[in-house]
């Protein structure tokens, strides 16, 4: 198999092919002509080794073979895009890239003021930010994927160097008419009995809750969602309550009618973390960013 015969035309018209499911309308799209594109479509199966289509009288259909290369002609040709506007911003006089992941509590919360303060300061640098969930964060930094990351304590992190980021209070979400709604502080216990909107099983939130459980009286999970702003929805909506940090909650209260109760249990005083896989490794961008945001 010698792959270093495919070039990156060919691989671009691979894709287009299998996308239209027709080889003359991938080569139209590919601004070539027909004959120019099945023998392009022919070398690659050679390259390959393998046939990549089914030809039909209506088009053409991906083999097995065709499935998985294009996963990966596609993943390769992100990465050229992504490479190309990393060094477009070089060229522009951009001197440094850092790609940051952050739990949702930290980008609702804290990042906002800070990252802006940062971007002032350092106009020269470029900030990725991507809203991920705690552990997605963890083996985004231990796979070289991010370069620093803020995610829940609780969430396991071997193999990190973590500093201590923000306090993150968490706090009993529930509609204004609702029984527990006149408490000054709630135990998470004493809402049990009650349904609960909750984030996927995933999140650090969940993880903390299912370690709060009691065997003798189990979450109802009603409703799982992936964001915060869809919790409280549905918390307005009477399908349940919620646990939700204090802060990121707040903006929701009026707005949605529902009611802020802080949970009097200490596991709902959290701490986020700030991590990377590699202090001395960072790049002189990254580290000035990680120093920026420590307490």
């Amino acid at each position: 198999m010698n792959l270093s015969r495919i070039d990156l035309i060919s691989l671009r018209l691979f894709v287009a092919v299998a996308s239209t499911g027709s080889i003359s309308k991938g080569a139209a799209r590919s601004h070539l002509a027909l004959a120019a594109a099945s023998k392009r479509v022919g070398e690659l199966e050679d390259a390959a080794q393998a046939r990549l289509f089914y030809r039909h009288p209506k088009g053409v259909e991906l083999t097995p073979a065709g499935h998985a290369m294009l996963h990966h002609a596609q993943a390769l040709l992100v990465g050229l895009e992504r490479m190309a506007g990393e060094l477009a911003d070089f060229a522009g006089g951009v001197r440094g890239h850092v790609r940051i992941w952050a739990n949702t509590s930290a980008v609702t919360q804290f990042l906002p003021e800070q990252l802006a303060e940062f971007c002032a300061g350092h106009p020269n640098i470029k900030i990725d930010l991507e809203e991920q969930m705690s552990s997605d964060t963890v083996r985004a930094l231990l796979e070289g994927r991010a370069d620093v990351g803020i995610f829940a304590g609780n969430v396991p992190a071997d193999g990190l160097e973590t500093r201590k980021y923000q306090n993150d209070n968490l706090t009993l979400i529930t509609p204004k008419k609702h029984p527990l709604a006149r408490r000054k502080t709630v135990a998470f216990a004493d809402a049990q009995p009650y349904d609960f909107v909750g984030l996927h099983q995933t999140a650090s939130i969940s993880a903390l809750l299912a370690e709060a459980n009691s065997a003798s009286a189990p979450i109802r999970m009603r409703v799982q969602v992936k964001s915060f702003d869809a919790m409280c929805r549905m918390i307005a909506a009477g399908l349940g309550v919620g646990v939700l940090p204090a802060a990121a909650a707040a903006p929701h209260m009026r707005s949605m009618g529902l009611t802020s109760i802080p949970l009097s249990d200490e596991w709902a005083k959290r701490q986020l973390l700030l991590g990377v896989r590699s202090l001395s490794a960072l790049s002189a961008p990254a580290r000035a960013l990680f120093d920026a945001l420590l307490p």
